[in-house]
C-alpha cells in the first residue's frame, strides 16, 4: 500500500500548499527513504511522487501555474480548475490503481525504520508538536474547498503560520518574519532532518517572480507584434475537428516547454497565441487553460533540462529518463485529454454559441 497511500500523501501536501516543488523537497525525500527501505526502485517512488506533486501543483487554488494559466487564457479560477477535474479526476484514479498493482509486486518487502525514527525523535525535541501546528495547513485546504479568492487565503494561512509559530514555537513576531523572507534557517544538526526543514522564503522564490515578469513582458510583445498569431492562424485554418485543436494546443505547450525550458513561458506564450481562436471556435476560456495545464505543467518534470525535471531529478536523486515513465499522472492525463476530445468528451462550449447555432 505505500506506492497509493504516498501518492495521497503528496497530492493532499501539493493541494494544500500548492507547490510541486516543496512537496518533493519535503514529503518527497522523506518518501524517497522509506520507499526505498521498502525495497520499491527509487525510480518507481520518484515517479509517485512526481505524479502527487503536480496535481496539487496543477488542482490548487493558489498553486502559480494555476493562477498563470486561467489568466494566460483570461479564465475564472475556479471554471479553470473544475475544467480540469474532468479530466484529471480520471487520470488519478487511473494512476492510483496502476500504483497499487505494481506495489503487490513488493508487498513481502520489510522496511528499515530507523531514519524514519530519528526524524520524529530530532522534530520531536525541536519543536512543539501540539496538534495547533497543523492548523495553517487545515485552514488553507477549509479555504480551497470553499472556493474563497486565493490571495486573501494566501494571506490567511500566513497570518494563520506566523501566530502558531509565536504561540507553540516560542519565537519573536520579528523571527517569524525574518522566517517569511530568507526561510527557516535554524539547522538541528542532523542532515536528514535539515533536509526537510531548512528551506528558503520569499528571497528564494524571487527568481520565479522575475521569470514570470519576464514572460509576461514576452508574451505582451509577441501579442502586439502578431507574426506569431498569423502563424497559428494559418494552422488552426486547416483544423476541422476539436480533437485535433486540442492535440495541437498540448504540443505545442509541450514543445514550449522543452524549448524554453520553462513551464511558465509555455503557459504564458500558448494562453496568448490560442485564446482568440478558441473564442471564435466557441469554446469556452477555461477550456484553453486546462489545456495549458496538461500540456505544460505536467510535462514539465518529463523533460530533462527544464527547471522542474532538473529540481525533480537533483531533489528526489533520480535521473529524469529514469522516473519519467512511473510519473503515471504526468504521463496519462495528456493522452487522455486528447482521446477524450476526439470523442467528443468534456468539449467545453460557449453557451451563447450554441444557443445561436440551435
Amino acid at each position: 500500500m505505500f506506492l497509493p497511500i504516498g501518492l495521497i500523501l503528496c497530492s493532499l501536501t501539493s493541494l494544500s500548499t500548492g507547490t510541486s516543488w516543496g512537496t518533493a523537497g519535503t514529503v518527497g525525500i522523506a518518501l524517497m527513504g522509506m520507499g526505498v527501505g521498502l525495497g520499491i526502485p527509487a525510480p518507481i517512488v520518484a515517479g509517485m511522487v512526481v505524479s502527487g506533486a503536480f496535481f496539487g501543483d496543477k488542482m490548487s487554488p493558489i498553486s502559480d501555474t494555476t493562477n498563470l494559466a486561467a489568466v494566460s487564457a483570461e479564465a475564472n479560477l475556479y471554471d479553470h480548475i473544475k475544467a480540469m477535474s474532468y479530466t484529471t479526476i480520471p487520470s488519478y484514479l487511473i494512476a492510483l490503481f496502476i500504483y497499487a498493482f505494481i506495489g503487490l509486486k513488493y508487498a513481502n518487502g520489510s522496511g528499515n525504520l530507523s531514519d524514519i525514527k530519528l526524524i520524529q525523535e530530532t522534530i520531536s525535541s525541536s519543536f512543539n508538536l501540539n496538534p495547533m501546528v497543523i492548523l495553517p495547513m487545515a485552514i488553507l485546504f477549509t479555504l480551497n474547498l470553499l472556493r474563497f479568492p486565493a490571495v486573501p487565503s494566501m494571506l490567511i494561512g500566513t497570518i494563520a503560520g506566523v501566530t502558531v509559530a509565536v504561540i507553540f514555537q516560542g519565537i519573536s513576531i520579528s523571527e517569524a518574519l525574518t522566517s517569511l523572507n530568507y526561510g527557516y534557517t535554524n539547522e538541528t544538526g542532523v542532515a536528514l532532518v535539515d533536509n526537510l526543514l531548512v528551506r528558503g522564503g520569499i528571497q528564494n522564490m524571487m527568481w520565479t517572480f522575475s521569470l514570470s515578469f519576464i514572460a509576461l513582458c514576452l508574451g505582451g510583445v509577441l501579442e502586439l507584434v502578431g507574426y506569431l498569431r498569423v502563424l497559428i492562424k494559418g494552422i488552426l485554418s486547416k483544423i476541422k475537428r476539436v480533437g485535433s485543436l486540442v492535440a495541437l494546443v498540448i504540443g505545442t505547450t509541450i514543445l514550449g516547454n522543452a524549448s524554453m525550458g520553462e513551464i511558465y513561458l509555455g503557459i504564458i506564450l500558448n494562453g496568448t497565441l490560442y485564446k482568440e481562436a478558441f473564442k471564435e471556435k466557441g469554446l469556452r476560456p477555461e477550456m484553453l487553460s486546462r489545456l495549458l495545464e496538461e500540456g505544460g505543467t505536467l510535462t514539465g518534470a518529463l523533460i530533462p533540462w527544464t527547471t522542474a525535471g532538473a529540481f525533480m531529478a537533483s531533489t528526489l536523486g533520480v535521473p529524469v529518463v529514469e522516473y519519467a515513465r512511473y510519473a503515471f499522472l504526468n504521463l496519462i492525463n495528456p493522452v487522455l485529454s486528447i482521446a477524450l476530445s476526439f470523442m467528443g468528451i468534456f468539449i467545453l462550449r460557449n453557451k451563447k454559441i450554441k444557443q445561436k447555432a440551435s
